[in-house]
């Protein structure tokens, strides 16, 4: 599987956008860690849930 965002990346992710925008902490084995603005962090499994990568 290949990702296209690494850590320090800005990401949403778009089925929770509620969450805010969120910064790529760690990718581990399709486990990306991300520490959202307004839930704090989350693991994220990459093959099952699409992050998106944002440019700001």
């Amino acid at each position: 599987m290949i990702l296209n965002y690494e850590p320090g990346d800005r990401v949403i992710n778009p089925n929770n956008k509620k969450w805010g925008i969120g910064q790529v902490q760690s990718i581990i084995n399709g486990k990306v860690t991300v520490n959202f603005e307004n839930v704090g962090k989350k693991v994220i499994n990459a093959r099952i849930v699409k992050i998106e990568k944002i440019n700001k």
